[in-house]
């Protein structure tokens, strides 16, 4: 059994990560009859945690935004402090810390008083960075987004693709994934029936979230980061390249990113590079700059490419060599 005060902590836990509990769900994770459950809820809303209390088939409890602050030990001004350092964080100024900041940020926001709210809007609204050379995200779009993830609820948003065609998506939200230079949303396209990952930069405005829906098994067996992977590094592109390295996958790993291509280990000292490119001049330029040496298997084009290059070169330091002599 747990003590009243470990209990208490682990029931606003609980409430913090879903957004709708019935009585009955919660009393058996605690193991509690109702009548303590009820009670623990009362301690909880005398510490000042904005819970909501429903009846009816469909009733139960619900973390909601109160007028003030939870006690976290946080004035007003620290809890604005905080959340803009957590916005900073998630935008990727600090790498590695990009998910867990976005996580505390939604949390925050979901229990930050209408005041603070709209003073940290205004605040985000009038700071200026300096002008990024990666494409940068509205920190607000970003906990939307997370926030239909967790909830599994319905978003839809205004989209632009990479030829800048502009569409209206209405999709099921499976995760967000950052990559180290932009993020990206994966979500089920029920009008596409398939999966899809969205530049969140690509966004334009305020996504709308509405009904919930039910959960299906993710891309890869669930593992955001690689469908990301493939789906940016290699899918994404209309030409299509294999490619074997003669460097073994862990010293190739270390230069070439996921984002970039996908490697697959041939033997102890080789690998296979999976790539793709709008254009096929640009991959083999970045082949020949990779200072390895390596096999093309397809496409056939690639190879011409190569030998073009190759003649090109060959003639260059030929005449280099006329000139010195």
């Amino acid at each position: 059994m747990l003590t009243s005060s470990s209990r208490l902590l682990r029931l606003l836990s609980l409430l913090q990560t879903r957004r709708h509990w019935s009585g009955t769900e919660l009393a058996e994770r605690l193991a509690v009859n109702p009548r303590t459950l009820r009670r623990d809820i009362d301690r909880l809303r005398e510490l000042g945690y904005p819970i909501h209390a429903s009846s009816g088939v469909a009733g139960g409890y619900a973390f909601r935004a109160g007028q003030a602050l939870p006690p976290l030990l946080l004035d007003d001004e620290e809890a604005q402090a905080v959340a803009i350092a957590l916005q900073t964080a998630a935008a990727g100024t600090v790498s590695g810390v990009e998910e867990g900041s976005l996580r505390a940020l939604v949390k925050l926001q979901q229990v930050m008083p209408t005041r603070l709210r709209r003073r940290l809007d205004a605040l985000r609204s009038t700071i200026l960075p300096l002008e990024s050379l990666r494409p940068t995200v509205d920190a607000g779009v970003l906990a939307s987004l997370a926030l239909a993830c967790r909830d599994q609820l319905r978003v839809a948003f205004a989209y632009r693709d990479s030829r800048g065609q502009a569409t209206a998506r209405t999709v099921e939200p499976q995760g967000l994934v950052h990559t180290g230079s932009r993020w990206y949303l994966v979500a089920w396209d029920p009008a596409r029936t398939d999966w899809r990952t969205f530049r969140i930069d690509r966004i334009d405005g305020a996504p709308t979230l509405s009904e919930h829906f039910a959960p299906r098994p993710g891309p890869e067996g669930g593992d955001l980061r690689a469908y990301v992977s493939l789906s940016i590094g290699v899918s994404a592109y209309t030409e299509q390249a294999r490619v074997v390295l003669h460097k073994p996958l862990a010293e190739m790993a270390r230069q070439i990113p996921p984002t970039v291509a996908r490697l697959e280990a041939l033997d102890d000292a080789r690998c296979v590079m999976h790539s793709g490119a709008n254009h096929l001049e640009s991959l083999a330029y970045w082949l020949m700059a990779l200072d390895v040496e390596f096999e093309v298997l397809e496409p056939p084009t690639l190879k011409a490419l190569l030998e073009k290059a190759n003649a090109r070169v060959a003639r260059a330091l030929a005449r280099s060599g006329k000139g010195l002599s």
